[in-house]
């Protein structure tokens, strides 16, 4: 079919890209690379066709394409008469900017503010110690207000996780810039 060749480099060069970039992602170029193939597709795809085509091993595609499901980035979907699992990447880039981005932050910042509201009760047990010279109450005080200064950042960094949630961050930062 004339144009295949053609169509198929230019695939291959975007998809290459994106590999290379999925890093950003926190997944392996491999990864990456599956993802670019199952966007191209024009119908969903099952674990042995993905093997097929990028010569990986089922198991390797089996952990790749959970990973792709837990960032939001690839679906599981049902085709009638079909037995097996098929599969089909998210293809609103936006919408898998969010989905990552929401479940990676809202983990880390978690994480984080579970350790300075616990690093913040024991500096309080510590200032309330008899033996504690005024040096260290100075050194103290410093830590509780950077602590606090944290805090309020990971404040802020979940409000900006919700404008993305809730999309009113295209309120902000259109999808489109405005034709002018």
């Amino acid at each position: 079919m004339q144009g295949k060749d053609e169509l198929e480099k230019t695939r291959e060069r975007v998809i290459d890209s994106i590999s290379q970039n999925m890093n950003l992602y926190g997944v392996s170029p491999s990864v990456g690379r599956l993802w670019g193939l199952l966007y191209f597709q024009n119908q969903p795809m099952t674990l042995d066709e993905m093997k097929n085509e990028l010569g990986m091993s089922k198991t390797s595609m089996s952990t790749s394409v959970r990973l792709l499901m837990e960032l939001n980035m690839v679906d599981k979907v049902w085709k009638k008469g079909n037995r097996k699992d098929l599969y089909v990447a998210e293809e609103d880039w936006h919408q898998t900017f969010i989905d990552f981005f929401s479940i990676k932050w809202r983990n880390s910042v978690a994480a984080n503010v579970n350790v300075i509201e616990k690093s913040l009760r024991e500096l309080g047990q510590l200032l309330e110690s008899p033996e504690i010279s005024e040096e260290m109450i100075s050194e103290i005080r410093s830590d509780i207000d950077k602590l606090h200064k944290a805090l309020d950042y990971y404040d802020w960094l979940n409000r900006f996780v919700d404008t993305l949630e809730s999309h009113e961050i295209f309120d902000y930062v259109p999808k489109k810039p405005p034709i002018t």
